[in-house]
C-alpha cells in the first residue's frame, strides 16, 4: 500500500508539473523542456516607433499576446511572406534592433527569405531567442513523419509553396507545436562545420542528415536547419537536420520560430 500511495503521488507531481509548464509557456507557446517554444513558425514585422507611440505593442509582443488587430492598429507591416524586404534590418544582423519583431500567429504566411542573424534579432527584439536544436527536438516530439502529403491537413512537404501557420490540422506535435515538420525549413541557434554531404538516417528513418563532408576552411560555418519544408517529400521529418547551409542563406523555404 505504501508503494502505491508513492506512485500515485509521483505520477499526480508529473501531472501538475506538466500543467504548470504549458501554464508558465503562456499563449502561442508550448513546453519543450526547459524551454517554451513558439506554437506557430515566426511573422515578422516592422514596428514603427516601438519606444514611444507603439511601446504597448511591443510589450504585447514581447509577452506573446499581441493580436493581428493590434498590429494593424500600430500601422505594423508584414516582411518576408513573399520576399526579403527586411532592410535596412541587414543579413548580418546590423540595424535590426528595435526594427524587425517575430510574432507567432495562428493562420498567417510565416516570414522566409531570412538569415540566422536576421530570424535572431528579430527574436530578441520580441523578447525572445532560437531554439538549441535540443530544444527543437523536444518540441517536435510526436510530430508525424512527413509521407504522402493530401494537401489538406497532413504536413505539407509537397505543396510547391509555403501554407499558413496551423492550416494543416493534423501536423501537431504531441506539445502542440504546428509545422515543425515540411512547410519551412527553420533555423536554431547551433552551428557547425560546413557539411557538404547529405544523406538519410539509413534504415531508421529516410529524414534528411546533411551533416557530413565538413569543410572546416569554408568562409563560413553550417547553421543548422531542422524538419524540412515545402519541397523536401519523405525527407522530411521529426529527424530531418541540415547542416549545408550557411547563416547568411536566404531562401524562400527558410524561416524559423523563437523559443525563451
Amino acid at each position: 500500500m505504501g508503494r502505491g500511495m508513492r506512485l500515485i503521488v509521483l505520477g499526480a507531481g508529473l501531472v501538475f508539473s506538466a500543467a504548470s509548464a504549458a501554464a508558465e509557456c503562456g499563449t502561442n507557446a508550448v513546453p519543450a523542456g526547459t524551454a517554451c517554444l513558439d506554437t506557430y513558425e515566426e511573422s515578422v514585422w516592422r514596428v514603427p516607433n516601438p519606444a514611444t507611440t507603439n511601446a504597448t505593442l511591443v510589450g504585447k509582443i514581447r509577452l506573446g499576446t499581441a493580436t493581428p488587430n493590434d498590429l494593424a492598429a500600430g500601422g505594423a507591416t508584414q516582411l518576408g511572406a513573399a520576399t526579403d524586404n527586411y532592410a535596412p534590418c541587414a543579413d548580418d544582423g546590423q540595424n535590426c534592433a528595435d526594427d524587425i519583431y517575430a510574432v507567432s500567429l495562428p493562420l498567417t504566411i510565416p516570414a522566409a527569405n531570412i538569415t540566422w542573424f536576421q530570424a535572431q534579432e528579430a527574436c530578441a527584439n520580441s523578447g525572445r531567442r532560437l531554439p538549441t536544436s535540443t530544444e527543437w527536438q523536444v518540441g517536435v516530439t510526436g510530430t508525424p513523419d512527413a509521407g504522402l502529403d493530401n494537401g489538406t491537413t497532413t504536413c505539407n512537404s509537397n505543396a510547391g509553396s509555403v501554407t499558413p501557420t496551423g492550416a494543416r490540422k493534423d501536423c501537431q506535435s504531441a506539445r502542440g507545436a504546428f509545422d515543425m515538420v515540411g512547410n519551412l525549413d527553420e533555423w536554431v541557434a547551433d552551428w557547425i562545420p560546413l557539411s557538404t554531404g547529405c544523406t538519410n538516417w539509413g534504415g531508421l528513418s529516410g529524414d534528411f542528415m546533411c551533416l557530413s563532408g565538413a569543410v572546416t576552411d569554408a568562409l563560413t560555418p553550417g547553421a543548422l536547419l531542422r524538419g524540412g519544408d515545402f519541397r523536401s517529400h519523405a525527407s522530411a521529418g521529426p529527424l530531418a537536420v541540415v547542416g549545408s547551409g550557411g547563416p547568411f542563406n536566404s531562401r524562400d523555404f527558410i524561416g524559423f520560430r523563437c523559443a525563451r
